[in-house]
């Protein structure tokens, strides 16, 4: 079933493969400059400028060395397997199945299947920051916190997002694993001076900052923006009580997660759902959310999934709302016009908040 659904999501992708996966383009030109030692955060590149780590770039100099359409083929391939990967792993790191493999399935492609499609054709990496962060889970489900911990550095490699899950480490696995990622981390940091020499890697994690920093706002009203503060960007406006509101509402949400962390009840089998919790807040929390990265709440829509005749009646009917109109809400549906409506109102957000209150629930109610 897995298979099969990624042959189909896979066959709406590769006949657009040759003119898209723009963004994977921008990997392959910063590997390029990484292996040259050039700068790598230039801003004459526009709307596709390179925000990564520069320790990303380093990593994956060995592809800039393929001509691109060998390597967007590669990455194509890659990112196929590793969808099968992620549905499995969501699948597989669940305290107890409670639905059949097929069903579970299902539930997944409908709700996330536009998202999978939409990365395939950019060539982003969100799937490979899914999968590592679904194999530190598993790690850690077995005891292996020093795998974990360095799953987790591999994560923030490819994804600076995956910083939120070392104090998610420091609380449930103590200060071993964290001091492990920490020197990881370091590592990581410290890993262009072999191409760059210190003090141009120094002046390279500068650079990233401020290409991080200065492109947040002008993307708040952008449509396709779901985090929080793009919702309350569209909402209220820029400026005035938005930033309080965007602080407030960023706070009230990583309360419920540590509020989540807190009720734990059967430690062996509490990370899959703070886990998947956490994945979930990326985009949310990431004021560079974009609607595609909530492929991440794979994992959270599997939980809810399995234990949903678990969650109160009026609860479970508007998670299962929340699903339909995350899956279904389609331009070639909608329409134009519609669609532009649905996006700018960040209705996606509003479900996936919905989402956050079942998984909250379910621990709640003890079930996961």
């Amino acid at each position: 079933m897995v298979l099969a659904a990624a042959a189909v999501i896979a066959g709406f992708g590769f006949h657009r493969l040759p003119g898209e996966m723009r963004d994977f383009e921008v990997y392959w030109t910063a590997a390029q400059r990484a292996s040259a030692s050039e700068p790598l955060y230039r801003p004459a590149d526009g709307h596709y400028q390179f925000k990564y780590l520069p320790a990303f770039a380093v990593l994956t100099v060995p592809i800039g060395r393929l001509p691109l359409s060998h390597a967007k083929a590669a990455w194509f391939a890659a990112s196929v397997a590793l969808l099968v990967a992620l549905v499995s792993l969501s699948i597989a790191i669940l305290p107890e199945r409670r639905r059949p493999m097929w069903a579970l399935t299902l539930v997944i492609v409908v709700a996330m299947g536009k998202f999978y499609g939409h990365e395939l054709v950019l060539g982003q990496v969100n799937i490979l920051f899914a999968v590592i962060v679904l194999s530190a889970i598993l790690a850690m489900r077995v005891g292996r916190d020093t795998a974990a911990a360095l799953l987790i550095v591999a994560a923030v490699a490819v994804k600076p997002y995956a910083v939120i899950f070392l104090p998610w480490l420091a609380f449930v696995r103590g200060s071993r694993p964290f001091f492990t990622a920490a020197t990881g981390l370091a590592a990581l940091a410290a890993l262009p001076a072999v191409l760059y020499g210190i003090g141009a890697t120094i002046d390279l994690h500068r650079a990233w900052w401020v290409t991080v920093t200065q492109s947040t706002a002008p993307n708040l009203t952008n449509a396709d923006n779901v985090s929080i503060a793009g919702l309350v960007t569209k909402w209220l406006g820029a400026g005035g009580a938005a930033p309080v509101v965007t602080l407030v509402t960023t706070a009230a949400v990583l309360a419920a997660a540590v509020y989540v962390m807190a009720r734990r009840n059967r430690p062996h089998l509490a990370e899959p759902l703070e886990g998947a919790m956490l994945l979930t807040l990326v985009p949310l929390i990431s004021p560079q959310g974009w609607d595609y990265v909530f492929l991440v709440s794979t994992p959270a829509i599997t939980v809810l999934a399995n234990y949903d005749d678990l969650l109160p009646r009026g609860q479970r009917v508007f998670t299962w709302m929340a699903g339909a109109i995350i899956g279904l809400s389609l331009f070639d549906l909608m329409g134009r016009e519609r669609y532009a409506a649905f996006m700018s109102w960040s209705i996606i957000t509003v479900c996936y908040l919905i989402v956050l209150a079942g998984l909250v629930s379910l621990r709640v109610r003890r079930a996961a």
